[in-house]
């Protein structure tokens, strides 16, 4: 493994920026494999709860299949307004910041949920996708949160 590529592979073993909490879970077939369900809580925005949700594959499809450190980059967001919306400090970019990472292989693969700010539309925008460092995923999913009518500067 070259240095650049250890380099982010230790990266992507940090800590997430949000941590997960597990509401779900929906059995697909009898092999195991299930959805997953998650509820992540923005930590920068009070008020706005996102849930994601992925396929976990089993132990007898890593058997059968093979490919047996990794899930696939599927993966499905709706974030929502759940209290009073306090926006603290964010980044306002057009990049905006990473508010959630979890590990979707051994090394190579994450799932990210981005947030953005849409100032002229007065809007949160979550996206979710996968990074993978060998390639890019264009399997994305995205939601947002209408800040309209509140005290969002």
């Amino acid at each position: 493994m070259t240095r650049p590529a250890l380099f982010a592979a230790l990266i992507a073993c940090l800590p997430f920026a949000a941590p997960a909490e597990e509401v779900g879970r929906v059995g697909v077939d009898w092999t195991g494999n299930d959805i997953i369900i998650e509820a992540v809580q923005d930590p920068k925005v009070q008020g706005v709860t996102c849930h994601v949700a992925y396929f976990d594959r089993s132990f007898l499809d890593r058997l059968s299949q093979g490919n047996w450190f990794e899930d696939p980059s599927n993966a499905s967001i709706a974030c929502r307004q759940t209290g009073p919306i306090v926006i603290g400090d964010i980044d306002r970019s057009a990049d905006g910041e990473e508010v959630f990472r979890e590990g979707r292989s051994l090394i190579l693969k994450s799932l990210r949920v981005q947030r953005i700010y849409d100032e002229a539309n007065k809007s949160l925008i979550y996206l979710a996708h996968a990074r993978e460092l060998s390639q890019g995923s264009a399997k994305m999913s995205i939601s947002t949160v209408p800040l309209y009518g509140s005290d969002v500067e």
